[in-house]
C-alpha cells in the first residue's frame, strides 16, 4: 500500500486555505507522526484525507489511484480511522464494538457470519483486549478503549491505520502500551498516520514526520531529521533541546527537553 498527497490543498473555503502545497508519502510497514502546534491543521489534513472535506486542490492517491473516485464503501475498506474520544450512545460490549468494524464488509443489515467473529476474535486477541469481550465498552478504563478501537480498526481489514492522538489523556504506562500495539501493527504491513502532541512519540516509533508550521512550507521526513532544535523552535515558538543517549546495547535514544530560561 502507497499513500501520496500531491500538491494536496486543505481548508473549508477556497478564499481561506489552511493548508497549501501538501506533500508526502508513506507505504506499508511505516508509521507517520503528525506534529504541529494547536490550530494549524492537522485535525483538517485528516478530515481531507478520510474526505470527510474535499480537496481545494490537489489530491490523494493510494496505490496510484485519486480516491476522490472511489466509493463510500471501497473507502473504508482501504482505510480505517480511530478517532480521539468514542462514546458510544448505547451500553456496548466490547465485541459488538470490535464487530461494528465488520459492517463495511457485511453491510449494515446483513448478520454476521462466523468468519467474521473469527476475525474480530482475532483482532481483540492481537491488541490483547480479548479478557474484555462482555465487558460494556464504556466501564473500561481510557488506556483499553483505545485497544479496543484499534481493534476494530483492524477487523476492518484495511490497508492505513488513520489515529487520531491515540495516546491523548493516557497515563505514561498506557501510552507506551499503545504505543507497542502500533509498532506491532506497522511489523504486521500495515500503514499508521497518527497525530501527535509529543515528538518523542516520533523518535519511539521510528516514524516519519511531517511538521505543519504556521508560517512556511511544511517538513517531512524521518524523524531524527524533521525533529530538530530549529525546527521545534519554528513550530511552536519554544526552545527545546534534542538529547542522545544510549539504551545499553548501542540503539540511540533520542528524547525532546525543554530548555528552560
Amino acid at each position: 500500500m502507497k499513500l501520496e498527497a500531491r500538491e494536496l490543498v486543505c481548508g473549508y473555503s477556497p478564499e481561506y486555505p489552511i493548508l497549501e502545497h501538501v506533500n508526502f508519502s508513506l507505504t506499508g510497514k511505516e508509521i507517520c507522526c503528525i506534529l504541529g502546534p494547536n490550530g494549524v491543521g492537522k485535525t483538517t489534513l485528516f478530515k481531507t484525507i478520510l474526505r470527510f472535506l474535499r480537496p481545494l486542490g490537489g489530491e490523494i492517491r493510494i496505490d496510484g489511484e485519486d480516491i476522490s473516485k472511489w466509493g463510500a464503501r471501497r473507502l473504508a475498506q482501504a482505510v480505517a480511522y480511530v478517532a480521539q474520544n468514542h462514546v458510544p450512545p448505547f451500553p456496548y460490549l466490547a465485541e459488538d464494538v470490535v464487530m461494528l468494524g465488520r459492517v463495511s464488509s457485511t453491510g449494515y443489515f446483513k448478520q454476521p457470519s462466523a468468519a467474521d467473529y473469527d476475525i474480530a476474535k482475532a483482532a481483540m486477541e492481537d491488541m490483547g483486549v480479548y479478557h474484555l469481550r462482555e465487558r460494556v465498552y464504556t466501564d473500561i478504563s481510557g488506556g483499553e478503549r483505545r485497544l479496543v478501537m484499534l481493534a476494530r480498526a483492524i477487523a476492518q481489514e484495511p490497508q492505513l491505520l488513520i489515529l487520531d492522538e491515540p495516546t491523548a489523556n493516557l497515563d505514561y504506562g498506557n501510552q507506551l502500551r499503545v504505543l507497542e500495539k502500533i509498532c506491532a501493527l506497522r511489523e504486521r504491513g500495515y500503514a499508521v498516520v497518527m497525530t501527535t502532541h509529543s515528538p518523542d512519540h516520533a523518535f519511539l516509533c521510528d516514524a516519519s514526520v511531517v511538521l505543519l508550521k504556521r508560517d512556511g512550507p511544511l517538513i517531512f521526513g524521518p524523524a531524527d531529521q524533521v525533529i530538530t532544535e530549529k525546527n521545534l523552535k519554528e513550530a511552536y515558538g519554544a526552545r527545546i533541546r534534542i538529547l542522545e543517549g544510549s539504551d545499553g546495547e548501542g540503539r540511540i535514544i533520542r528524547m525532546c527537553a525543554p530548555a528552560m530560561q
